[in-house]
Protein backbone atom coordinates (compact mmCIF):
# COMPACT_ATOMS: atom_id res chain seq x y z
CA UNK A 1 0.00 0.00 0.00
CA UNK A 2 1.10 3.36 -0.89
CA UNK A 3 0.97 6.60 1.27
CA UNK A 4 -1.16 7.74 -1.77
CA UNK A 5 -3.50 5.24 -1.46
CA UNK A 6 -4.32 5.95 2.41
CA UNK A 7 -4.26 9.54 1.94
CA UNK A 8 -6.36 9.45 -0.89
CA UNK A 9 -9.07 8.84 1.63
CA UNK A 10 -10.92 11.67 4.06
CA UNK A 11 -9.20 13.16 6.70
CA UNK A 12 -6.39 10.54 6.69
CA UNK A 13 -3.06 11.12 8.55
CA UNK A 14 0.41 10.58 6.46
CA UNK A 15 1.82 7.48 7.08
CA UNK A 16 5.02 8.56 9.16
CA UNK A 17 8.11 6.90 10.33
CA UNK A 18 8.41 3.26 11.64
CA UNK A 19 4.70 3.09 12.91
CA UNK A 20 4.03 4.37 9.18
CA UNK A 21 6.25 1.05 8.13
CA UNK A 22 4.07 -1.00 9.85
CA UNK A 23 0.62 -0.16 8.82
CA UNK A 24 2.17 -0.21 5.39
CA UNK A 25 3.55 -4.13 5.84
CA UNK A 26 -0.34 -4.93 6.46
CA UNK A 27 -1.00 -3.37 3.19
CA UNK A 28 -5.04 -3.04 2.04
CA UNK A 29 -6.05 -4.02 5.07
CA UNK A 30 -6.07 -0.55 6.79
CA UNK A 31 -8.43 1.35 5.07
CA UNK A 32 -8.18 4.67 6.88
CA UNK A 33 -5.72 6.17 9.14
CA UNK A 34 -6.59 8.68 12.17
CA UNK A 35 -3.22 9.27 13.57
CA UNK A 36 0.56 7.89 11.85
CA UNK A 37 3.54 9.77 13.65
CA UNK A 38 6.82 8.17 14.87
CA UNK A 39 5.45 6.41 17.99
CA UNK A 40 1.59 6.13 17.87
CA UNK A 41 -0.81 5.00 15.12
CA UNK A 42 -4.33 4.28 14.95
CA UNK A 43 -5.87 3.26 11.69
CA UNK A 44 -9.02 1.42 11.19
CA UNK A 45 -8.74 -2.04 9.23
CA UNK A 46 -10.96 -4.51 7.25
CA UNK A 47 -13.18 -6.35 10.04
CA UNK A 48 -12.74 -9.50 7.16
CA UNK A 49 -9.23 -8.98 7.57
CA UNK A 50 -8.63 -8.86 10.80
CA UNK A 51 -7.05 -13.01 11.96
CA UNK A 52 -4.58 -12.21 8.80
CA UNK A 53 -3.60 -8.90 10.27
CA UNK A 54 -3.27 -10.30 13.67
CA UNK A 55 -1.10 -13.33 12.38
CA UNK A 56 0.92 -10.26 10.21
CA UNK A 57 1.73 -8.78 13.50
CA UNK A 58 2.11 -11.72 15.47
CA UNK A 59 5.36 -12.57 13.04
CA UNK A 60 6.86 -9.16 13.46
CA UNK A 61 9.61 -8.54 15.16
CA UNK A 62 9.30 -7.50 18.67
CA UNK A 63 5.78 -6.90 18.29
CA UNK A 64 3.31 -7.65 21.94
CA UNK A 65 -0.41 -8.16 22.09
CA UNK A 66 -1.43 -5.62 24.77
CA UNK A 67 -5.16 -5.38 24.58
CA UNK A 68 -8.26 -4.84 23.17
CA UNK A 69 -11.49 -3.57 24.11
CA UNK A 70 -15.13 -2.31 22.36
CA UNK A 71 -16.82 0.76 22.41
CA UNK A 72 -20.71 1.60 21.42
CA UNK A 73 -20.72 3.91 18.05
CA UNK A 74 -23.39 4.51 15.96
CA UNK A 75 -22.55 1.70 13.26
CA UNK A 76 -21.69 -1.13 15.70
CA UNK A 77 -19.32 -2.17 18.08
CA UNK A 78 -15.27 -0.38 17.29
CA UNK A 79 -13.27 -3.25 18.61
CA UNK A 80 -9.42 -1.52 19.38
CA UNK A 81 -6.82 -3.83 18.86
CA UNK A 82 -3.63 -2.33 20.70
CA UNK A 83 0.04 -3.96 19.99
CA UNK A 84 3.14 -2.72 21.36
CA UNK A 85 6.75 -2.37 20.07
CA UNK A 86 8.52 -2.41 23.09
CA UNK A 87 12.24 -1.79 21.84
CA UNK A 88 11.11 1.46 19.38
CA UNK A 89 8.77 2.20 22.31
CA UNK A 90 5.90 2.17 19.69
CA UNK A 91 1.95 1.66 20.38
CA UNK A 92 -0.31 0.50 17.17
CA UNK A 93 -4.22 0.51 17.48
CA UNK A 94 -6.08 -0.80 15.54
CA UNK A 95 -10.01 -0.73 15.06
CA UNK A 96 -12.16 -2.81 13.24
CA UNK A 97 -16.06 -2.52 13.42
CA UNK A 98 -18.48 -5.35 14.42
CA UNK A 99 -21.54 -3.70 12.16
CA UNK A 100 -24.74 -3.60 13.68
CA UNK A 101 -27.56 -5.75 13.33
CA UNK A 102 -25.33 -8.70 13.71
CA UNK A 103 -22.40 -7.24 15.92
CA UNK A 104 -20.07 -10.07 15.12
CA UNK A 105 -16.28 -10.49 14.78
CA UNK A 106 -13.60 -12.76 14.52
CA UNK A 107 -12.41 -14.02 17.79
CA UNK A 108 -8.23 -12.96 17.98
CA UNK A 109 -8.80 -15.02 21.25
CA UNK A 110 -8.09 -18.57 18.94
CA UNK A 111 -4.66 -17.30 17.73
CA UNK A 112 -3.88 -15.23 20.96
CA UNK A 113 -4.99 -16.86 24.15
CA UNK A 114 -4.63 -13.53 26.11
CA UNK A 115 -7.42 -12.05 24.22
CA UNK A 116 -9.83 -15.07 25.47
CA UNK A 117 -10.66 -13.27 28.37
CA UNK A 118 -11.35 -9.77 27.28
CA UNK A 119 -13.03 -10.92 24.29
CA UNK A 120 -15.46 -12.44 26.62
CA UNK A 121 -15.92 -9.17 28.89
CA UNK A 122 -16.67 -7.10 25.38
CA UNK A 123 -19.24 -10.20 24.55
CA UNK A 124 -21.21 -9.85 28.18
CA UNK A 125 -20.73 -5.91 28.52
CA UNK A 126 -21.29 -4.72 24.96
CA UNK A 127 -22.64 -7.92 23.51
CA UNK A 128 -20.23 -8.88 20.26
CA UNK A 129 -19.94 -12.23 18.78
CA UNK A 130 -16.86 -13.37 18.22
CA UNK A 131 -16.75 -16.26 15.69
CA UNK A 132 -14.84 -19.53 16.42
CA UNK A 133 -14.04 -18.21 19.93
CA UNK A 134 -12.23 -20.88 22.27
CA UNK A 135 -14.84 -20.16 25.30
CA UNK A 136 -17.40 -18.36 24.53
CA UNK A 137 -18.89 -18.82 27.98
CA UNK A 138 -19.86 -15.40 30.27
CA UNK A 139 -17.44 -14.05 32.37
CA UNK A 140 -18.91 -10.67 33.92
CA UNK A 141 -22.39 -11.16 33.61
CA UNK A 142 -24.70 -13.70 36.34
CA UNK A 143 -26.30 -16.39 34.69
CA UNK A 144 -29.54 -14.44 35.82
CA UNK A 145 -28.44 -11.73 33.99
CA UNK A 146 -31.07 -11.45 31.03
CA UNK A 147 -30.59 -12.53 27.47
CA UNK A 148 -30.45 -9.32 25.04
CA UNK A 149 -29.08 -6.86 27.53
CA UNK A 150 -25.86 -5.18 27.91
CA UNK A 151 -25.01 -2.96 30.67
CA UNK A 152 -21.89 -1.10 28.21
CA UNK A 153 -24.12 0.24 25.44
CA UNK A 154 -25.54 3.25 25.54
CA UNK A 155 -28.44 2.41 25.04
CA UNK A 156 -29.02 0.78 28.56
CA UNK A 157 -30.45 2.46 31.00
CA UNK A 158 -30.31 1.60 34.61
CA UNK A 159 -33.63 3.82 35.52
CA UNK A 160 -35.24 1.39 33.13
CA UNK A 161 -33.70 -1.74 32.78
CA UNK A 162 -33.60 -3.47 36.10
CA UNK A 163 -32.41 -6.95 36.06
CA UNK A 164 -32.92 -9.02 38.88
CA UNK A 165 -29.91 -9.69 41.02
CA UNK A 166 -28.16 -12.43 41.35
CA UNK A 167 -29.67 -15.34 44.06
CA UNK A 168 -28.23 -14.78 47.47
CA UNK A 169 -27.13 -17.79 49.18
CA UNK A 170 -28.77 -18.96 51.93
CA UNK A 171 -26.58 -18.48 55.31
CA UNK A 172 -25.57 -21.73 56.80
CA UNK A 173 -23.52 -20.29 59.51
CA UNK A 174 -25.98 -20.94 62.20
CA UNK A 175 -27.28 -24.38 61.16
CA UNK A 176 -25.75 -26.89 63.86
CA UNK A 177 -25.51 -24.53 66.89
CA UNK A 178 -27.98 -24.94 70.06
Amino acid sequence: MTDTMINSQVGQSPLQGPVGEILRQLGPAVVGVERCDRRRGIARIQSSSLLEVSRQLMAMEGSRFVTEVGLDVRDGIDIIYCWAFDAQGIIVMLKALAARPELTADAVGQLLPAANWIEREIADLLGVKFRNHPDPRRLILDDSWPQGLYPLRKDFDPAVHKPPLPPVPPDTSAEGQP
